[in-house]
């Protein structure tokens, strides 16, 4: 407002946060009801995070401690699955899928002995929500590749 001096040790002052943000990208993440929604999918050192583009609210944050394993398939499509025993699942696809990974392994393993597994499948299950499991299969068609998410009866 014009009205009041500014010190001068406020002028130029790094500004230093809780976490350094390693990657963000958005990606589409699968709901527990089979529907595919956007989201902003960011890695810090210790979580990650999902946060809703168009609200900018933040709707999960997994601790990398609690995560055991990734699933991916071995064929060229963008899911993933990150595989949390402790609370339901996370199924999400993107286009930098690899470099996705590659970032949750080198920051568990940076940060602790523990180092989060990468399963390669066809096939692998993961838990939609707490009474929900679903199996996610992918086979090679003619110029392409088909991926079904089918609900498992337990």
């Amino acid at each position: 407002m014009g009205v009041k001096a500014r010190r001068g040790a406020s002028f130029r002052r790094d500004v230093k946060g809780d976490e350094t943000l390693l990657f963000a990208d958005k990606v589409l993440k699968c709901t527990g009801t089979g529907k595919m929604k956007r989201c902003i999918l960011m890695i810090t050192g210790s979580a990650i995070y999902l946060v809703a583009p168009d609200a900018d609210v933040l709707k999960r944050r997994i601790m990398l401690a609690s995560i055991d394993k990734i699933c991916l398939s071995k064929l060229s499509d963008n899911f993933f699955a990150v595989i949390v025993p402790s609370e339901y699942d996370c199924l999400m696809a993107s286009t930098r899928k690899t470099e996705i990974v590659t970032v949750l392994v080198e920051a568990s393993k940076s940060r602790s002995e523990y180092e989060i597994g990468v399963v390669f499948s066809n096939r692998f299950e993961y838990r939609a929500a707490a009474d929900t499991v679903k199996e996610v299969r992918f086979a090679e068609v003619d110029g392409g590749i088909k991926t079904r998410i089918v609900k498992k009866n337990r």
